[in-house]
């Protein structure tokens, strides 16, 4: 039997306690706009949420950790709840780990419109509209778990389209044996639908606001539209005000349009382009196979400061939060065969990068390792494996600039 078309908002991850990161120091001009862009990115969902066509909404953890985001945060839930109740709008809240229920003070009620569903087991709540149920949500608070505990979602069955409200971890199959017409997942920042998990649809929706280079790319929320036949539409809208922005450059990009500033400021008006109005923060990573692509690069300190310097302080901005350079692997032999120091210390690093770098021990080389606290010591004779190609690599660009009279390199600037 058909039942009726609704419409709803999933939002999660708001994690009002947490600023910006990837930055070495915060721009004075953009300082205030960056301290307000998880609450502004969290306010556009709450008044979208507003509209009135959009009846209810479902929150999948981590909105905020009360003690971090002090009053300040939670004054502006409890206000946007506040506005909801007014508008008979329902909000169904599955706590996360941030965001656990025990931290929210007894002394702060939430609005009669808001379920923060309990830790101990699944609840299942109708929505009404004018009177009839159009649907039930059925949510349960996170345990401290990383995986969802999909089995403890079970609940009596019902004829109307259900919405599970979870957070953690989870894959299609155990999702799809909930048989649930919808899972508004949570804990994942950023956006991902998990094919085959539900009959209608199961979508992390991902933070409103972007963190870090890690979370690069689009930040927003989901509008959820069912129809009277239980057909499911997943619309992701994005409200970021600052969007990270990850590029790779190679010596071929660099070659092709003659020189890094070049094709840095190109990269630059393309992202501007594809990202409308919102400022960027953009972290470069730049390899290169030869010296001489290397050498075109100049000193990446100068270069980081120049692009900030060019492309830094428009509006929008294009601020380069960080700058890596890649060091070639490969030298002239010509270098290697000299009978120079320079010779030598090639010769030397190519015999660690044969033993995989399993002979360094960087304690010795340290003015100070004898008052060295042991743990400090223990980082530099123990380098992890997975870093040592990446020293070593580092390490001889460095040697070689300075034994071949240039300027030293910055090989990484953040």
């Amino acid at each position: 039997m058909p039942g009726e078309s609704f419409r709803f908002i999933h939002a999660s991850d708001f994690h009002l306690e947490t600023p910006l990161g990837d930055l070495d120091a915060l721009p004075p001009h953009l300082r205030e706009a960056m301290a307000e862009a998880p609450r502004r990115a969290a306010a556009a969902v709450f008044e979208a949420a507003l509209v009135d066509n959009i009846d209810f909404v479902v929150l999948s953890g981590d909105l905020l950790s009360p003690q971090s985001a002090g009053p300040h945060g939670m004054a502006m839930l409890l206000d946007y709840f506040d506005k909801l109740h007014a508008k008979h709008k329902p909000v169904f809240w599955t706590a996360g780990t941030a965001d656990d229920p025990a931290k929210w003070p007894e002394s702060v009620p939430l609005p009669p419109n808001v379920t923060l569903f309990p830790k101990n087991r699944a609840v299942s709540i109708p929505v009404e509209r004018a009177g009839r149920t159009i649907c039930h949500v059925v949510g349960r608070s996170s345990e401290g778990r990383s995986v969802l505990h999909v089995p403890s979602y079970r609940t009596d069955p019902t004829d109307e389209y259900t919405v599970a409200v979870g957070y953690g971890t989870a894959d299609a199959n155990a999702l799809a044996e909930g048989r649930f017409d919808y899972w508004a997942l949570g804990g994942q920042h950023d956006r991902e639908s998990i094919e085959g998990g539900a009959e209608g649809a199961a979508v992390y929706c991902g933070s409103p606001q972007g963190r870090s280079l890690d979370e690069s790319g689009a930040h927003g929320y989901s509008i959820v539209d069912v129809d009277a036949d239980r057909t499911t539409r997943v619309h992701s809208i994005e409200c970021d005000s600052f969007r990270y922005c990850e590029v790779a450059l190679t010596a071929a990009d660099i070659n092709a349009v003659g020189g890094i500033r070049n094709v840095m400021g190109e990269r630059i008006v393309r992202l501007q382009h594809e990202n409308g109005g919102r400022h960027l923060l953009v972290g470069w990573d730049i390899s290169v196979t030869d010296n001489e692509s290397m050498l075109s690069i100049g000193d990446s300190e100068e270069l980081i400061a120049w692009v900030r310097r060019e492309y830094g302080h428009g509006s929008p901005s294009a601020w380069t939060c960080n700058l890596k350079v890649r060091a070639p692997r490969n030298y002239p032999k010509s270098w290697h065969d000299e009978d120079t120091i320079l010779g030598d210390f090639l010769r030397a690093a190519d015999k660690h990068r044969k033993l995989d770098g399993r002979d360094l021990n960087l304690a010795p080389f340290t003015e100070e390792s004898a008052s060295m606290p042991s743990n400090m010591a223990t980082m530099l004779a123990e380098v992890s494996s997975s870093d040592r190609s990446d020293l070593l690599d580092q390490a001889t660009l460095l040697g070689v600039e300075m034994l071949r009279g240039g300027k030293p390199n910055l090989v990484q600037k953040s």
